[in-house]
């Protein structure tokens, strides 16, 4: 709580042109709240007017409301008094934050640990043997240099492997490249019984690559990482929303949303801004995470890395020594990652959801919740899905409610992942419509993206114009909104200054011309972009039965 007792602010106050709505008891009344530097402050002088002025009014829901921040307020005061008095005082409660918390926190984060001996690798020795195996066979001959790079483990964790392996001939030396020891050793596939055993290998999977990690180092790198841990504030949710005109209301609604690290439910006509809103949230997870490239579960390889959907970070200036170094500080099973965000639309089917069985190779890919862990998943135009809405809700009814997931694996055998990241669903549907009160309980926050007004409309056109290179007009905005909007009250949509700028340029460049805010680039553009309110006949019409 912070309260201010100085009367200067007050005045501040009641001269400023607007004010969130939960700056007031209701909506455009009893004021008694400010922000300042994106924080929210009690402004006492006012709270003791208001209360003065509900008492007179007999508002008893009002008084409510502003009595106890009144008995929170004096106990601050009294607590205050005790100290020495309130000389030279103006807040009165906690500080204001520092710098710091305009930047989203993240603690403890997490750093695998790199392998040095065999029993660090934490998997069965057999697995260890036929992943050897089959990468000799694939690659064909390898250095114990090259064979550890394959793998992505250092050489001092399978070199004892090695010389069981030697032992028992399924593999052998048959040269030396350089002179770096057992490094440079050049290993192949014995024939006979080391053939035998390749064979025996590849009919279990034919997956070669970085060796997995096991299921149980995966859970603890997933906890260890929990989205949970990210928080973020009102001002480092304004520094990643700067390129968008947003409502205070909706700030306040989309940062609680995000420290939940639970679910949102995104819904409003189309084209203002709930998949913009849902990339700007991705800004605030700027730290990266370890994942691994694959895991071993019962015997069985999941492969959790991919390439497209997770973004590699890379070392860049003065980074790059760092990175360097640290390479050899972390289980090179793992690759770094920016927290991943991953969309999907219309096209999600129910089968994007399990484990994904490579009948050939013989191995799973990773479901795409399972990939997104420690980010965020959002389905896009929620609803317009090939599957039956309902059943899309009700297969995330346990992981929303447990926060872990079922998957399934060919052999019927249920492996319980956890599920730690941010949900979200969008859709420019009727919620109500889409899902029962009972999902809509388990989504803990419903926030509506509504449509900007007039004066949020023109500062999105200056922004437009801005990343655009495009010099702003002002004049022509206003001419723009009389001829097609207030006529036949056409409602404004946050993507239009975009689209409608977009349209002007390709025009202009058709015409051999500078873009400008002309009537004719305007009148142009719009007749092509929005579609005429008359009916037309053309001949044929759409069945709906």
């Amino acid at each position: 709580m912070r309260f201010i007792i100085a009367d200067e602010f007050y005045e501040q106050m009641k001269q400023m042109d607007t004010h969130t709505p939960d700056c007031y008891v209701r909506e455009g009344e009893y004021l008694h709240h400010m922000y300042i530097d994106g924080v929210k402050y009690t402004v006492a002088p006012a709270l003791i007017d208001c209360i003065k002025q509900a008492e007179e009014e007999g508002d008893r829901e009002a008084l409510q409301h502003l009595l106890l921040h009144k008995v929170h307020y004096d106990q601050l005061y009294r607590d205050a008094i005790n100290r020495g008095g309130l000389e030279g005082v103006t807040l009165l409660g906690d500080a204001p934050p520092d710098d710091d918390e305009a930047v989203p926190q993240i603690s403890n984060p997490f750093v695998p640990r790199q392998p040095a001996r065999t029993e660090d690798l934490g998997l069965p020795i057999p697995f260890i043997y036929d992943s050897i195996l089959r990468t000799i066979y694939t690659r064909g001959q390898l250095t114990g240099s090259d064979l550890s790079n394959e793998l992505c483990v250092p050489l001092s964790s399978i070199s004892g492997v090695l010389s069981a392996m030697r032992k028992q001939t399924l593999v052998d030396i048959v040269g030396q490249k350089g002179n770096s020891g057992d490094a440079s050793f050049i290993y192949e596939i014995k024939p006979g019984k080391g053939t035998s055993a390749v064979q025996d290998a590849l009919s279990k999977t034919t997956y070669v690559g970085p060796i997995p990690v096991p299921f149980e180092d995966y859970i603890e790198s997933v906890l260890a990482q929990s989205i949970k841990k990210l928080v973020v504030t009102r001002r480092s949710i304004q520094r990643a929303f700067e390129d968008l005109i947003i409502s205070d209301t909706v700030y306040n609604e989309i940062g609680p949303a995000i420290n939940s690290a639970s679910s949102i439910f995104f819904f409003g006509f189309p084209g203002n801004g709930k998949t913009s809103i849902a990339e700007r949230i991705t800004r605030l997870m700027g730290d990266t995470i370890y994942l691994p490239h694959a895991i071993e579960v019962n015997g069985s390889i999941i492969r959790l890395f991919d390439p497209i959907l997770h973004h590699l970070v890379k070392a860049e200036g003065d980074q790059a020594i760092d990175s360097l170094l640290r390479r050899s500080d972390f289980d090179n099973r793992f690759v770094r990652v920016r927290r991943p965000t991953i969309v999907v639309g219309g096209e999600l089917a129910m089968n994007m959801l399990d484990l994904q069985y490579n009948s050939v190779g013989k191995f799973y890919e990773a479901p795409l919740q399972m990939k997104s862990n420690g980010g965020i998943l959002m389905i896009d135009d929620f609803g317009r899905q090939q599957i039956r809405p309902m059943d899309l809700l009700n297969r995330w009814i346990v992981p929303l409610e447990k926060r872990y997931d079922y998957l399934t694996t060919v052999s019927g055998n249920k492996i319980e992942v956890p599920f730690d990241q941010l949900l979200i669903f969008s859709t420019n549907l009727d919620p109500n419509q889409l899902a029962d009160e009972a999902f809509l309980r388990r989504i803990k926050f419903k926030i509506e993206i509504r449509d900007p007004d007039e004066s949020q409309f023109r500062k999105i056109w200056e922004l437009v114009c801005k990343a655009r290179r495009v010099d702003f007009d002002i004049d022509g905005v206003n001419y723009l909104i009389e001829k097609w909007y207030r006529p036949i009250k056409r409602p404004f949509r946050m993507c239009q200054p975009r689209d409608i700028l977009d349209q002007m340029i390709s025009i202009a460049k058709y015409n051999m011309e500078r873009i400008n805010f002309s009537p004719d680039l305007i009148d142009a553009a719009c007749q092509t972009y929005f579609v005429s309110e008359l009916k037309k006949n053309f001949g044929s019409q759409l069945r709906t039965n």
